[in-house]
């Protein structure tokens, strides 16, 4: 005949060993998930890096053109200049100086204004590949791997503590005669 205490101790190992089974699946899945959404963070993050990295080329590449343009554009004028002068056959005077004076000058304004902002471009870009990186740890959870052994120590203390609260009653309830040494 079996005892009920052995019966309710079978009933709550089979029960442990069904919640260890489980709780090892919730621990694998769970694993999966945080890598996932570690490797998604990972993955938004290149992708943000990418673009920022795109902007500041084509920002670099569209002040190199403006400076390029207003090089030309001032030697031609120049140039224009130098050649009517020269058909002329007039010295260049006081005035004549000034005014190529003050297309250098424009020129160079011009060109030193880009490079400012070219430096505002590249100091905001470091920026935000600083905030891409706090982004990503941000988006980014400890992975925790599965631990199967402490399922399995914590299912059988389960078992433990079930058959000994049953013992425990029984004693209580006068159930279970007195050993006597």
């Amino acid at each position: 005949m079996c005892s009920p205490t052995l019966a309710l101790t079978a009933i709550s190992a089979g029960s442990s060993l069904i919640q260890y089974q489980q709780g090892k699946q919730q621990q694998k899945a769970e694993y999966a998930r945080q890598k996932r959404q570690n490797e998604l963070a990972k993955k938004n993050a290149l992708q943000r890096y990418a673009s920022e990295q795109l902007r500041i080329r084509q920002v670099e590449k569209q002040s190199s053109q403006k400076g390029f343009e207003a090089t030309l554009k001032t030697r031609k004028k120049v140039s224009e200049f130098e050649a009517n002068r020269g058909s002329a056959g007039i010295a260049m005077s006081g005035s004549t100086s000034a005014l190529m004076a003050d297309y250098y000058r424009t020129e160079s304004k011009y060109k030193n204004s880009l490079a400012n902002n070219l430096n505002i471009n590249i100091s905001q870009y470091e920026r935000n590949l600083e905030a891409i990186q706090f982004g990503q740890e941000s988006q980014s959870t400890y992975v925790q791997p599965p631990n199967p052994a402490l399922l399995f120590a914590s299912s059988a203390l389960n078992v433990a503590n079930t058959y000994y609260s049953l013992e425990a009653q029984k004693e209580l309830k006068g159930l279970k005669p007195n050993k006597t040494i």
